[in-house]
């Protein structure tokens, strides 16, 4: 996709214009002057998505200075080399008494009036972008009330004046976080303009939610991104909707594609931390293996199943049509959960605590030794300003490797275990991932869960968008002063999915073209720790939760295609786009979120098989809201691999493949979502809507969609329902 350094002063030229000229036409889709249509019926694209190749527009046309085809011109250095900046920790956001926030949060959406900038057509709108009314108000928002605050905003990036680490510099790699944190990816590349970054808090490093169960938090989200929708650097909407990947709470909080917000407004998300089936399991609370950490070493004891304890999470921009834009921007921050089990302090010993690496001088949460790893592919222009190019439609793949959104940083490390909770935050890529001289390491979690088993591993398989990988590398084996690397085997030709997987020896030999594969993170083994290593990696960690004497209500089956159908055309929930989802042998669809595709019925089970309908794509499927247990791979159980056995919420279905999973609906109702997370196929409709709503009052079925304006939410109608949605 990305021409070598090494090409022509010409062709890199050529390259770089045919990029400049794509620019004025990706800003132009992007602020809504021009649609999709538009592009087919002007011959710039075809019906099925792909890009013309046409001189001086396509990457891929035929060069004036050979036959081949160029790629875009790859993203500039100005000099810079692998391994020379630290790598920083996650920003961990400030948690507040919930009093601090003004106005105080409510079941329902505040509808206070307010003035709305005339860029978005003046007159007055909501205070919160929320959609008003009982459907969308908190679910259980009087029995689990927010006991923290989280206040966050949307914002162009800027210094950090405030970063927070939570660990002290030895532990961060000497990072000072007194001193002022650039926008940039290293010292030596430039600041990021604030209409080309758009993260939490306008800042960098990523931002770190910190949770427990036991303690519900309010999560106010404030949209400061430009009124005017053209000042967005190119690509990018200022519409967003906050997805808590993958939380067990109301769909009003879930962040739905359909239930995004304006600028100057706020969305109050209310996370009540809880374990899947609080009304049907331990509902006294008495176990004391479901529960979270208090302040002083015990546990806050909460109803549910123990079982389905999760980890991991991360939240993300979930705009329609937006996604894969939103998130390569900045949108995008990690969410450690603690329990009973995982206390995130390595010392207690109570008989409930797995006690992982963390450390032990915090009650609970310690970060010392449980280190946060964001991988996201980037690329950048020649004035070293973030790049992406939406017009392709297989998937976007950048050439330069970020961690924490650093460029190939260093990690300094002690001579003890550490959990690295890493995250393939990419917009289309997969990473398989070694340690530089082969040596083994645990991996614990899939997603947000810790598995049932501790697996060894020498390299793992590949990580999906979206999917989640908890390991445990012990660096007492190396001597001080010594080095090992974090290697990528995973080679792409283009974003449609891996081309091959490389031995570490090829891939340490630089035996792809493929700028990403190699080594991309090194740590460095500084000290012995000053205090023992107290944690542990028990070879039981979760067991599944049992599902034997739960019936099976339904079965469906969701098949990922290209070639998609659009069945409507309403202007807002609709949209056109090659990639599509065919529900229970029906016609592949393109996304509209105002279609109803499923209905499980509240508090059944049902088992989905999630087909690859394509010989060549990768798939990385989200279900929302309930983790899945994977019954087969390819219609076989013997196909699952131990570190697939646990829960999960992201199902790779490879080539050609299929994935069969079985599922609760619990707890709470609403309207959720199924998508490939590779979001430049999600956003080029490759999404579908499904709810719960036949648990009464307020819920309806079939439920309205929303439809928001800066003036308000309006309601309308479901678009379509699919024949075999309601059963």
């Amino acid at each position: 996709m990305y021409l070598s350094p090494k090409t022509s002063r010409a062709r890199l030229k050529e390259a770089e214009n045919a990029r400049r000229n794509r620019a004025e036409i990706l800003k132009a889709y992007s602020t809504g002057q021009i649609t999709r249509r538009d592009l087919v019926r002007w011959g710039l694209i075809t019906a099925g998505g792909l890009l013309l190749p046409l001189n001086g527009l396509s990457p891929f046309a035929n060069s004036a200075y050979a036959a081949i085809p160029t790629g875009a011109p790859p993203s500039p250095l100005f000099g810079i080399q692998p391994f020379t900046q630290p790598m920083p920790r996650f920003d961990v956001l400030p948690r507040n008494a919930v009093a601090t926030l003004s106005p105080a949060p409510t079941k329902q959406a505040n509808t206070t009036q307010q003035p709305v900038a005339p860029e978005l057509g003046g007159g007055l709108g909501p205070i919160e972008g929320r959609p008003p009314g009982p459907i969308w108000a908190h679910q259980l928002f009087n029995q689990f009330p927010p006991r923290v605050a989280v206040e966050v905003t949307q914002e162009g990036a800027k210094p950090n004046l405030v970063y927070n680490p939570g660990v002290p510099s030895s532990l961060n790699s000497g990072i000072n976080a007194a001193t002022a944190f650039r926008p940039r990816f290293h010292p030596s590349l430039p600041d990021q303009r604030s209409d080309k970054l758009w993260t939490f808090m306008g800042t960098l490093p990523p931002k770190l939610l910190i949770g427990r169960y036991g303690e519900p938090i309010l999560f106010r989200h404030h949209n400061r991104l430009p009124a005017d929708v053209t000042n967005n650097g190119g690509c990018g909407r200022h519409t967003i909707s906050t997805h808590e990947h993958n939380g067990h709470h109301g769909a009003e909080n879930d962040g739905f594609t359909g239930a995004y917000f304006f600028p100057g407004q706020f969305y109050d998300y209310h996370y009540p931390i809880l374990l899947a089936g609080l009304r049907s399991i331990n509902t006294a609370a008495t176990d004391r293996r479901a529960g979270g950490p208090d302040d002083s070493g015990g546990i806050i004891t909460v109803p549910g199943d123990w079982h389905e304890t999760m980890s991991t999470h991360w939240f993300h921009d979930h705009m329609f049509s937006f996604t894969s834009q939103n998130v390569y921007k900045g949108i995008a921050g990690m969410f450690n959960i603690y329990s009973a089990l995982d206390r995130g302090n390595e010392a207690i010993k109570d008989g409930v605590n797995l006690r992982l690496p963390s450390g032990t001088a915090k009650s609970f949460g310690n970060l010392d030794y449980d280190v946060n790893l964001m991988l996201a592919d980037k690329a950048w222009d020649q004035n070293g300003q973030l790049f992406f190019d939406i017009f392709e439609f297989d998937g976007f793949l950048g050439d330069a490797m970020t961690v924490n959104l650093a460029y190939k940083p260093f990690f300094e490390v002690e001579r003890r275990k550490y959990r690295f909770r890493i995250l393939n935050a990419s917009v289309s890529r997969f990473f398989k991932l070694a340690l530089s001289d082969g040596a083994p390491f645990f991996m614990i979690a899939n997603d947000g869960n810790l598995l049932p088993n501790r697996v060894l591993l020498a390299e793992t398989d590949e990580l999906g968008i979206a999917e989640r990988f908890d390991i445990v590398i012990d660096f007492s084996r190396y001597s001080i002063g010594q080095r090992v690397s974090l290697v990528n085997l995973t080679e792409h030709q283009d974003g449609k999915g891996p081309e091959r997987d490389l031995t570490l020896t090829e891939a340490l030999a630089g035996a792809s073209a493929d700028p990403c594969v190699g080594t991309f993170l090194e740590f460095r083994v500084v000290r012995n720790p000053a205090q023992p290593d107290l944690s542990q990696v028990p070879e039981v960690l979760i067991p599944n939760p049992d599902l034997t004497n739960i019936p099976v209500a339904a079965q469906r089956t969701f098949e990922f295609n290209r070639g998609a159908n659009q069945t409507t055309n309403d202007p807002v929930t609709s949209f056109f786009g090659p990639w599509g989802v065919a529900a229970d042998g029906g016609r592949t669809l393109a996304a509209d979120f105002g279609r109803v595709s499923a209905a499980p019925k509240f508090g059944s089970r049902e088992i989905w098989t999630l087909v690859n309908g394509g010989g060549g794509w990768d798939h990385p499927v989200h279900i929302h809201f309930e983790e899945g247990q994977v019954l087969a791979r390819d219609g076989s159980a013997a196909n699952v691999p131990p570190w697939e056995r646990g829960r999960k919420d992201v199902y790779r279905l490879r080539p050609g493949g299929s994935v069969t999973l079985t599922m609760q609906f619990r707890d709470f109702g609403g309207m959720f979502m199924e998508h490939c997370h590779n979001t430049v196929h999600e956003d080029n409709a490759m999404l579908m809507r499904w709810e719960i709503d036949d648990s009464g009052p307020p819920f309806l079925r079939p439920l309205p969609t929303p439809i928001p304006t800066p003036q308000g939410v309006t309601f309308e109608d479901p678009t379509e329902i699919l024949p075999t949605a309601f059963r």
